[in-house]
């Protein structure tokens, strides 16, 4: 089951940001603008978690996050909260709003998504087993392991990412540029060949016990993980 986060953020820019990061890392996401849209989007969809920025348009941070802690509904949904705000006075005014955790902007995406976690792990324990399945393979993201059908794969960091973002997306055919971009990073040059390398090793790794092979290669689009082979 993918974890469902609620981000209440004004600036485009930054909302847009964090809805493409979070949905790379396997959240179901959605955006709302101000305290009002918000509000109505927490109503429609319970999510399991609430990113709000302290200062937005209609209906503050803070008024959004006294809101949510006042329905039945909702009061037990972790929130996070994020703003440039960051003296000491204004940390604690949000953590006695109920929000449960509280980020300074700027911040990192790593920073963020180690906060989700921890959050998750306190409050929501069965939201934060980082474990994603498919097929016989089951990747570990919080003790980094792989295992297939019960025997443990042994991977390098680039191939653990690179099947955590295929393991996110089964069935789905991916471009080299699109695998570059998503596991090595937008602003790190690396040769498109390399993801063929990278791709070879992994299912060398996969394919070690004599299992079939999950990866399918389309030739002139990409590589794709193919769940019923796995």
């Amino acid at each position: 089951m993918q974890p469902h986060i609620l981000v209440i953020e004004d600036e485009d820019a930054l909302a847009t940001l964090l809805q493409y990061n979070l949905e790379k890392e396997g959240y179901l996401v959605s955006v709302a603008g101000d305290g009002e849209e918000a509000m109505m989007l927490a109503e429609e969809s319970n999510p399991d978690l609430v990113l709000v920025d302290w200062m937005l348009p209609k209906v503050s941070g803070i008024e959004v996050c006294r809101r949510l802690r006042g329905r039945q509904e909702s009061r037990n949904v972790p929130i996070i909260m994020l703003t440039a705000r960051g003296e000491e006075a204004d940390r604690i005014r949000g953590l006695d709003t109920g929000a449960d955790d509280y980020v300074v902007k700027p911040f990192s995406m790593t920073e963020l998504f180690a906060r989700i976690r921890a959050v998750m792990r306190r409050i929501r324990p069965g939201l934060a087993d980082d474990q994603v399945r498919c097929g016989d393979i089951v990747i570990d993201r919080v003790a980094h392991r792989v295992k297939r059908d019960g025997t443990e794969v042994h991977l390098g960091p680039t191939e653990f990412r690179l099947l955590d973002y295929l393991m996110q997306h089964p069935g789905r055919v991916f471009s080299r540029e699109q695998l570059l971009d998503a596991v090595w990073g937008s602003d790190v040059y690396v040769e498109a060949r390399t993801v063929d390398v990278h791709i070879g090793r992994l299912r060398k790794a996969l394919n070690n016990a004599g299992e079939g092979d999950p990866i399918r290669t389309v030739r002139s689009a990409g590589y794709a993980l193919d769940a019923e082979r796995a």
